[in-house]
């Protein structure tokens, strides 16, 4: 198996959609990215491709956010969903998905990357729960995680942490 992490292309559609058909029992999260994408709130969506099966075997899609400190608004990022097919899944597939998007999100100057997830899997690339702590969020919890990405924070107190509209449609509170 060889798999190249790649910018998705609008030919990957398809099998985007498949791939989070594929992973997920409800149609929510594959109906999240295509809104997102129709909002125009798509950051990045970045792909595993399979070079010998030809397939795309994962995604990881990233998404705008609004984020304040101290009264202003730092540049932030959504990180949401990650999915890899079952026939691919403990290959480290994921793992180069996550450590793609943390480094083209480093080099586009975004401040903060958010995520929902399971802490024992995400903390490992240097999420925390402390570092999204503070901020407004209907997400906030343990769950709800936050990465520096430019090696610190502003001053003040942490605002809003406003997830696209279209998150809203995915948690049941359209």
């Amino acid at each position: 198996m060889t798999i190249a992490i790649r910018p998705a292309a609008p030919a990957d559609a398809a099998d985007i959609d498949a791939v989070l058909t594929g992973c997920f029992p409800r149609p929510d999260e594959a109906m999240l990215v295509k809104q997102l994408a129709i909002d125009g709130e798509l950051v990045l969506v970045l792909v595993a491709h399979d070079e010998e099966r030809r397939e795309v075997a994962g995604l990881v899609a990233l998404s705008r956010m609004q984020a304040e400190i101290g009264g202003d608004a730092v540049p932030a990022v959504a990180m949401a969903p990650v999915a890899v097919l079952p026939e691919f899944r403990r290959a480290g597939v994921a793992e180069a998905l996550i450590a793609g998007a943390i480094e083209q999100m480093r080099k586009a100057g975004a401040l903060l990357l958010f995520v929902l997830g399971e802490p024992g899997f995400y903390e490992r690339f240097g999420f925390s729960a402390e570092t999204a702590q503070g901020f407004d969020s209907p997400y906030a919890g343990p769950f709800f995680m936050a990465l520096e990405l430019q090696g610190g924070l502003p001053c003040g107190p942490k605002g809003a942490a406003r997830h696209a509209d279209a998150f809203a449609a995915l948690a049941g509170d359209a």
